[in-house]
């Protein structure tokens, strides 16, 4: 018999049987990790199956590659301090959801899980989170290999007046070597370089950059779509900025 224990922050669960639950958690030690959790589809284990919730785990399974299943109890139970709000409940289904699509199964992140625990926190706290959210997805594309360089100008070497990002290569330009090509790159929020505060516009710019790139570098290659919460969240985020202009 195999058995670990660690902390995890949920995904999803879905229903096996009249009973019973999948469970897929972000773990901090083992990355993201599915099992079964028996009640899982009961009162009482249900309440702590929601996403966002921080439980401690133990995972046993005969083998290492079967299924295995969880035992559960509460660190935190985030869940039920987002439902109330909308928005925040769409930047944590946005969140959970990139995770599970873009995550390796049993591939430790211990930074994205750190990122992702901010995230809840904040939202849970009640606290401003689009900055914290932007900063997430990047860590997201950093731990899979797919880091956005912002600490020079991939042209002058530049570590100043940094305005853009190559669509292409992901590293920043300055605005005196971006010229004529600069409609044809993204914009680099402020915020990200230590530059002005994270107000609508420049959160709208920092959803762009990111989800360009998990689409060009995740999404894609799987053939898969943009999840619908993170969609949502995006229009919802930025629609004071297109009704401004």
């Amino acid at each position: 018999m195999i058995e670990w224990r660690d902390e995890g922050i949920l995904l999803s669960a879905r229903p096996l049987g009249e009973r019973d639950a999948v469970a897929a958690f972000l773990t901090f030690e083992h990355g993201r990790h599915a099992g079964l959790v028996r009640g899982g589809a009961g009162k009482r284990q249900g309440a702590l199956l929601q996403p966002g919730n921080r439980l401690a785990l133990t995972w046993s399974a005969r083998l290492e590659q079967h299924l295995g299943a969880f035992t559960l109890e509460p660190v935190r139970l985030h869940a039920a301090g987002i439902m109330g709000d909308g928005d925040a409940l769409l930047a944590l289904g946005a969140a959970t959801a990139l995770v599970e699509l873009g995550c390796g199964e049993r591939d430790p992140h211990p930074a994205l899980y750190a990122a992702l625990l901010r995230l809840i926190e904040t939202l849970h706290a009640g606290e401003e989170w689009q900055e914290t959210y932007v900063r997430f997805e990047l860590v997201l594309l950093a731990e899979l290999g797919f880091a956005v360089d912002l600490e020079q100008c991939a042209v002058t070497g530049a570590t100043e007046d940094l305005a853009f990002v190559s669509p292409r290569t992901g590293r920043a330009v300055s605005s005196a070597a971006a010229g004529d090509l600069a409609a044809r790159l993204l914009p680099l929020p402020g915020f990200l370089v230590g530059r002005g505060e994270a107000d609508e516009e420049s959160i709208a710019q920092g959803l762009r950059l990111a989800g360009h790139f998990l689409n060009r570098h995740i999404l894609q290659p799987m053939d898969k779509a943009m999840p619908t919460a993170r969609e949502r969240l995006v229009l919802r985020l930025t629609q004071t900025t297109r009704d401004d202009g």
